[in-house]
């Protein structure tokens, strides 16, 4: 995966206790409509998509791409989880030239309280770590998004800076793997 780094993709899918984070296939094309539609989901996100529009726009295999896992239970898509590399236009960094790699994942409304979020993240940051170890990797949300800080102290991220991007306060902090 050229984004990331020398990582072959896609993993074999990753099975934590409940879950399982696997490359998207056309069954989840339903699922991604509403993630994106979701007035819920899009709150700390710019907000919702209209519905007319992901149903025209969303490929029958949606998000099919390097970095990015489905998260499903029971064989059905419950959320999703990304690495990307963060632009470097963007504010919040941990060297100067930026790229770093940023952790971003949506659930469906009908999953969130059931620590499925922590359960896959940290999977997806085990995964991470053994791909590219000693890289660190970084995540941002908003301030208000209290629900994104505790699962971010939750899986070890540590605040690096607050700035203010898309008219709201953000929270950027950095998570490096010991092992």
């Amino acid at each position: 995966m050229a984004e990331l780094g020398p990582v072959a993709w896609p993993p074999a899918p990753i099975r934590t206790a409940r879950l399982v984070l696997r490359e998207p296939h056309a069954g989840d094309r339903a699922a991604f409509i509403d993630l994106f539609a979701s007035p819920e989901v899009c709150t700390y996100l710019g907000g919702p998509r209209p519905r007319d529009a992901l149903e025209r726009s969303v490929p029958g295999t949606p998000g099919r791409r390097p970095g990015q896992f489905v998260v499903a239970r029971d064989g059905t898509m419950i959320g999703m989880i990304t690495i990307d590399r963060r632009d470097a236009e963007r504010p919040g960094h941990l060297r100067p030239e930026g790229g770093e790699a940023e952790l971003g994942y949506l659930f469906l409304p009908a999953a969130w309280g059931h620590g499925y979020a922590a359960e896959s993240c940290a999977a997806a940051l085990d995964w991470f770590a053994g791909a590219l170890p000693g890289e660190p990797l970084v995540l941002c949300t908003q301030t208000a998004n209290d629900r994104a800080l505790r699962l971010a102290a939750r899986l070890g991220f540590t605040e690096v800076t607050r700035f203010e991007e898309f008219g709201a306060e953000q929270w950027f902090g950095a998570w490096t793997a010991m092992r």
